[in-house]
């Protein structure tokens, strides 16, 4: 059974098609690309998965579960995580803390046990406090742990928004242009600890991304659309040659 499974999802907007009869799956351990032109529905496809939006037709399962409209706090309990076009970091917490905040959807003590600081909930505290660590240790990130998140260089906050996206313990994580406003240098370490972290935490990724050296340099199999529909699917050679997304990137008469 696939992991991941979006079967006939449609979503308006009113009287706009968002996403038009949207169905694919991911199996386990795939890394896989959503790519298309601004504007085509990707982003609104990980609103979908990830319970943001509800589609307003098909259906979604997950591992499983029709996660078809549940909330986004539900979806991530059981095993999604994202990350956003624009990082959002907790500006007021350092690398440690920023990691930390991604597992207390795991806690079991309840607001007051926090506030009145009693055993159980410091016995969670310093749990999450070593797993947090033990994550920037295998991200190779530990000789930040207490510097300030925003202070951080641009590509290594995108690390650290992927390190904090981990510490939920997702089986799925979707990544959302993680190589937005990199440089080509960047991007090209983004590329290794993207695939690092593929085979370090045994995850499936799925990543929408627009700067297509990362795309086709590490994702096995590419999906694209345009308004909303699929339009290819398939390897990256098979993609570059495909006369479908080249007009959809390049326009009818720079094609013809």
């Amino acid at each position: 059974m696939a992991l991941l499974q979006l079967q006939h999802v449609t979503k308006r907007f009113g009287g706009l098609v968002a996403v038009n009869n949207f169905s694919t799956e991911l199996q386990a351990g795939e890394l896989c690309a959503l790519i298309g032109p601004n504007g085509s529905g990707k982003t609104t496809i990980f609103n979908l998965i990830t319970g943001i939006y509800r589609p307003t037709e098909g259906e979604i399962w997950f591992d499983g579960h029709n996660i078809t409209g549940r909330r986004p706090d539900q979806i991530t309990r059981l095993g999604i995580a994202r990350t956003f076009q624009n990082i959002r970091l907790f500006s007021g917490l350092d690398v440690l803390g920023n990691v930390m905040v991604g597992q207390h959807l795991r806690l079991k003590s309840d607001p007051a046990s926090a506030v009145l600081r009693l055993p159980h909930y410091l016995r969670e505290e310093r749990a999450m406090r070593d797993r947090a660590q033990e994550l920037l240790e295998a991200l190779n990130l530990a000789h930040l742990a207490h510097e300030k998140a925003t202070a951080l260089p641009y590509g290594q906050q995108r690390k650290l928004e992927i390190a904090r996206a981990l510490a939920s313990n997702p089986k799925l994580l979707l990544l959302d242009e993680p190589a937005a406003g990199m440089n080509t240098a960047e991007a090209e370490e983004l590329m290794a600890f993207i695939q690092h972290i593929l085979e370090r935490f045994e995850l499936t990724i799925f990543l929408i991304e627009h700067q297509m050296r990362v795309v086709m340099g590490i994702c096995p199999r590419i999906i694209v659309i345009d308004y909303g529909e699929i339009i290819a699917e398939g390897p990256p050679a098979t993609i570059q040659s495909d006369p479908r997304v080249i007009e959809a990137y390049l326009g009818v008469g720079t094609y013809a």
